[in-house]
């Protein structure tokens, strides 16, 4: 994925806050003579999870937003601009900048010196629900779809199978609660045990699939003042 901030910007990670970064980069005013796509106000998605392309594009900033919660080969020397978010990364030997993406009064905080928070691996509370709301894969197998993002959804209904691909056994994964299918992951994904795969939204509100959470773009802010305080200015 990529927009431009003086220069082409190449977002590793395709999440919700990766998108939120894109999203907010976007809006910025970016665009790039060299990518006919982008003038068009369309974001290329690129699947490069070795980011072997950065040769061929030479971008201006790289932001990490795989959000592994441990660095995956992301180095300060891959670009001018390199910002990294959430823990696994250290200012400035892993990167120029490190955003804050855990919740609460230091979240879209710029730190150029020193680690983000330790990763808590609890997710955060919405709609008084925490870990309880995320459901993860009870054994490997390949998934296969049962309900749909944006779906309203009741505490044990099913939303996921998971077939072995030896057997052919299916593990049928259930919502864990009332609430809106927010997130789902993909079907024909190979999973492993204990990845996460579903996560159902309490309040019920179908939109919020459609727009960009509260933290999403808290930590593309984060980004934003980072690429500008770095020397990045606006195209």
């Amino acid at each position: 994925m990529s927009v431009t901030i003086n220069g082409l910007v190449v977002v590793r990670g395709a999440g919700d806050l990766a998108t939120g970064v894109i999203l907010r980069l976007h809006r910025a005013g970016s665009s790039d003579d060299a990518l006919r796509l982008i003038r068009a106000g369309v974001i290329p998605v690129l699947v490069d999870p070795d980011c072997r392309s950065l040769g061929a594009f030479q971008p201006g900033v790289l932001v990490d937003a795989i959000m592994a919660k441990r660095n995956q080969g992301t180095s300060a020397s891959m670009a001018p601009v390199v910002i990294v978010l959430g823990p696994g990364f250290t200012a400035p030997g892993d990167a120029h900048a490190i955003v804050e993406t855990n919740r609460g009064h230091s979240l879209g905080r710029v730190i150029r010196s020193g680690a983000a928070e330790p990763n808590t691996g609890v997710p955060g509370i919405i709609g008084g629900h925490g870990a309880e709301r995320v459901v993860h894969a009870r054994a490997a197998g390949t998934a296969r779809g049962m309900a749909d993002i944006g779906d309203m959804v009741s505490a044990g209904a099913t939303i996921l199978a998971l077939r072995n691909p030896d057997t052919g056994a299916e593990t049928v994964e259930v919502a864990p609660l009332d609430g809106m299918l927010r997130g789902l992951i993909r079907p024909g994904i190979a999973v492993p045990a204990g990845l996460k795969i579903a996560d159902v939204d309490p309040r019920g509100k179908r939109e919020y699939c459609f727009t960009v959470s509260d933290k999403a773009l808290a930590v593309a802010g984060g980004v934003l003042e980072a690429i500008l305080s770095l020397g990045g200015r606006p195209a």
